[in-house]
Parts: structure tokens; sequence; C-alpha cells
């Protein structure tokens, strides 16, 4: 049990049979009454957002997770199959728990955060960035750099991303894992 004037950003706690990430919070101590924590708390399972306001010395049931990095192997049905970096333990998890995984390549590392209580997996998360070759688009003309005019383009794991028409098959690109956008040309 913890205090709720101990929430900080990152704190996960059990509340109504679910569990929630801290993603912000606010001292609040108005001129009249009693201080409180303004919190925003995302919904491990679904992802849902909400706000709630804790009393200053109200009980909360924490939760303590881990992070742990696990090496992407190959896919099995709908499930994808993880390997411990230091027990080399195979753990399969769910497409839906996982965020980027249209990104996600074979010996990709991701990290894994599970419930320390229960080992159960609550979900894994793709580094920001990540570097992919492009496998097809529509070739690109020498000096279309002027507009912000953009083209469909396939990655080597099969997922399609808007690119500037600079870009041609066979370069290397950054995309931001959390929206699938370019962010720029990578030299290999």
């Amino acid at each position: 049990m913890i205090n709720a004037q101990d929430i900080k950003i990152g704190t996960a706690i059990r509340m109504d049979g679910n569990l929630y990430f801290c993603i912000d919070f606010l001292h609040v101590k108005p001129g009249k009454g009693n201080t409180f924590m303004r919190t925003k708390l995302k919904n491990v399972v679904d992802g849902r957002v909400l706000e709630r306001r804790f009393n200053i010395g109200e009980k909360l049931e924490d939760v303590r997770v881990e992070r742990r990095p696990y090496q992407y192997l190959y896919q099995e049905g709908e499930d994808y199959i993880f390997m411990n970096q230091e027990t080399y333990e195979q753990i399969p998890i769910g497409k839906d728990l996982i965020t980027g995984v249209a990104f996600m390549k074979e010996s990709d590392i991701v990290d894994v955060v599970s419930d320390a209580s229960t080992e159960t997996v609550l979900y894994a998360e793709m580094p920001i960035k990540t570097v992919l070759q492009i496998t097809y688009t529509e070739p690109g003309l020498k000096g279309d750099t002027a507009t912000n005019a953009s083209k469909p383009a396939t990655v080597e794991t099969g997922a399609t991303v808007r690119v500037p028409l600079f870009i041609n098959e066979g370069e290397f690109i950054e995309i931001d894992t959390r929206d699938g956008s370019y962010q720029n040309r990578v030299k290999m």
C-alpha cells in the first residue's frame, strides 16, 4: 500500500480490479479545504486514460512491475514468441499487448513489462524509433524536396508508411513506432 501523495509518473496501482499507470499528476493545495492529488491514469489493458482525484493520506494498492529486455524470435499463429535475454526462457505474447507490432522484425529487442507478484505479462513495448528498409515504393525524382508531398512505401515488415517523394526503394528510413510516421532517411 502507498499513500496518494507518493504517486509519481510511472507508478502502477491496482484500482477497481484493473491495473493503471500514472501518466500525469498534480499536487493541489486549494485556499480552502484539504490538499489532494489530481492524477491521469492509463489502463494497462485497454489504454483508456481517466482522471482521478485522491485525498492526501488515502491508501492505494501499488503494484510492483518489472521491465526486462526480450528478443523477438518468430510469430506462431496470433502469438509472438520472445526470449528473455538473461534466462533464455521463451514466452508467447499476444499481438494486442505489443505496441508498434507492425514495425517489429526478427531479433528486435523490446521491453516487456510484467507484474512482479503474479509474473503475468502486462504489455510489450517497441523502442520509440526503429530503422527499416523500404521494399517497395514508386520511384522518386531528384529535387523533389521542396514540397511536403508524400507517397506510400512498404517497409521490410510489410507495414505501409507515408514517406517524402525523394525516398527510393532499398533505402533505410527511421520510423516512430508509436504512430508509424516517417522521421528521416538513414545512411547505412
